[in-house]
Order: structure tokens, then sequence, then C-alpha cells
């Protein structure tokens, strides 16, 4: 299996971050990505390859040309400001109050954002924008005929809707690889099994009925992004029926999860799609530090098998997981999994 990567990601390092209104070292950081590439080049998974770069009209097909202006501007403008620093948003529009995107840093970042815990860093742009080449890549692989490919992929992206970041997350890859699909009439398939909702991929699509979107996720009553992710939330307009959400509860451990695995996977095999993409979250893992499901390493080769029956081609990309003693091994049983 091919691997895009690429060593821009290093650039986008955020120091600290705010977890439950505490200020706290950052999960999401640079040693995730680093200790992936190092077990596939052990385990000798496949090729680890450079991206190949993509016009920003890949990126504008999902993302508003503002919001992308936004985050290639934002640090420069945080740091006339303040200095230098991670920017950081502190207030943001609530009900009765008027968005101001056009405004200062401090308006833009409240106006843009929907947590505290996803910093813009000098890096940041860079590689974000490098992140969704790295996916472009991987889709073309796919089109060019292979049966799958890894988009390794940091920051991650299925938090980040098409005009709103947040959740580590500032362009939403996989929804801009599936769009790559569609706009060549084929018919993607995105199935997310983060620990966390993907509530900006779910967002992006829908309304609409050429792109599905699956997700197994933890119940937003208890986990974050806490305000989407429900069962109840099955697309709109066009897109009625075509997203389906399977929550489930604290604790979850393979027996648990199994079901709605079974219950994914043909969703997604009565869709019949071209091209099947996964926002390969590892975070589900027992000891993940901020999670609360309980699958164990050798689940994630099952993950990967039973994603294989579907027998699609199938471009898998780097969402979260923050065990950085796993994260490697986990990631790459997931890919052996599929391949075996």
């Amino acid at each position: 299996m091919k691997t895009f990567y690429s060593p821009v990601h290093l650039s986008h390092a955020p120091k600290m971050e705010f977890e439950r209104g505490l200020l706290s070292p950052a999960v999401e950081r640079p040693e995730r990505g680093e200790r992936v590439k190092a077990e596939i080049e052990a385990r000798k998974l496949g090729p680890v390859l450079p991206p190949q770069q993509f016009p920003d009209s890949a990126i504008l097909r999902v993302h508003d040309a503002a919001f992308v202006e936004f985050l290639s501007l934002a640090h420069g403008e945080w740091t006339k400001m303040y200095g230098e620093g991670d920017a950081i948003p502190s207030v943001w529009p609530a009900r009765g109050l008027r968005e101001r995107r056009k405004g200062d840093i401090e308006s833009a970042l409240g106006s843009y954002a929907f947590d505290t815990a996803t910093a813009i860093t000098k890096g940041t742009w860079a590689a974000a924008r490098e992140a969704a080449n790295v996916a472009l890549s991987a889709a073309q692989a796919i089109r060019e005929g292979e049966r799958a490919a890894f988009a390794l992929t940091r920051p991650p992206g299925h938090h980040a809707s098409g005009d709103v970041f947040g959740g580590y997350c500032y362009l939403n890859n996989a929804a801009i690889a599936a769009q790559f699909f569609a706009s060549q009439g084929l018919r993607p398939a995105i199935f997310d099994v983060d620990y966390h909702h993907g509530n900006g991929t779910q967002t992006i699509f829908y309304n609409r009925a050429d792109v599905l979107f699956v997700s197994i996720h933890a119940d937003p009553a208890f986990a974050y992004p806490h305000y989407l992710g429900f069962a109840d939330e099955t697309g709109a307009g066009n897109g009625e029926g075509f997203n389906l959400n399977l929550p489930l509860a604290a604790g979850t451990d393979w027996n648990g999860y199994a079901p709605a695995l079974d219950t994914a996977l043909s969703r997604v095999a009565n869709f019949s799609p071209d091209v099947l993409l996964v926002s390969l979250g590892l975070d589900t893992f027992e000891a993940d530090p901020i999670s609360q499901f309980k699958l164990k390493k050798e689940d994630y080769l099952k993950l990967g098998a039973r994603i294989a029956t579907l027998a699609k081609p199938t471009l898998f990309l780097f969402e979260g997981g923050y065990n950085l003693d796993a994260i490697g091994e986990i990631t790459v049983n997931v890919l052996e999994g599929f391949e075996s």
C-alpha cells in the first residue's frame, strides 16, 4: 500500500491547548505523524511517497474562499496584534451577538472557530494546505488504479466544515478527497471511525445524495463535539437518508463495537460506492488519553479486515488518536488487516 506523507506537518506544533477550561500540553502533536511513518517503514507496508501539488480550486470546491483566506493570514494578523505565539479565540458571537468575520483577528477567530483547543501556529496554514495535497495525492493514486492508499494527513480534518475550524482540524481532508472523486462523476462513501463524530464532514455533505457519510463514534450526549452526531441526524433535502450516525456508549469494547460496524458496512454496501474513504481515527484505543472506548491492539487488525470485505478502492486518511506509544502500531494494524 502506498503512503503519502509530507514533513511540512512538523511546522504545525501547538504548545498548549485549553481542555475543559484548563490550559494543558497539546495532544495533537507532530510526534503522532512521525510514529506512524516509522511503523509503516519498520513493517514494510509499502513505499512512503511525497505528495503532488494541487491547485486551490480542489479545496475551494469544499471550503469557503473567505475562510481559506482567513486561515492563510490568521497567524500573521495575530502576530501584528500580540507578537509571536499561538492564536486561540477567546470570545464567540453567541446568540444575540453578530459575527464579524472581517473584523480584527479576535473577531475573525471567534467567528470561524468553534473551540479553544485548535490553535493557529506559525506553521499551521502550511501544514494544513500540505495535508490537503497529501489527501489529494492518495486520491489520485486510487484514480490511477491503486486498490488502496493511505494519506498520512496531519493536521487532521474531519471536524472542519466549509467555513468553520475546530477539533484540531482546519481543512477537511476527507471531504476534499471525496469531492475530488465526485467532481469526476464517481460516487464516494465516507466511513468515519474516529472516536469523535466527524461533524465537519457531515455538515459539508448533509444535503447531498451523491456522497454517503457513515460514522461510528462516542455518543455526543457525553463526548466532543457535543452538538452533532446524534442518531436522528439522517440528512436533509436531497441528502435525506444519506447520513448515518451510530453513537456508542462510553466504555464500548469490540463486542459492542462490532454490531455497529456490521450496520455501517451494510449501509455502505447498499450505497454501492465507486470508492470508499475511511476517516481513520485511532482514539478508540483503550489507552487513549482523551477518549473512553476500549478497543485493543488486535481489534484494529479485525477492523481493517472487515473494511476490506466491501471490496472497494479504499482511501484511508489519518485523523485522531493520541496515545503516542500505540499510535503507530494500531494505525498500521488497520492497514495490514485490510491488506491481508
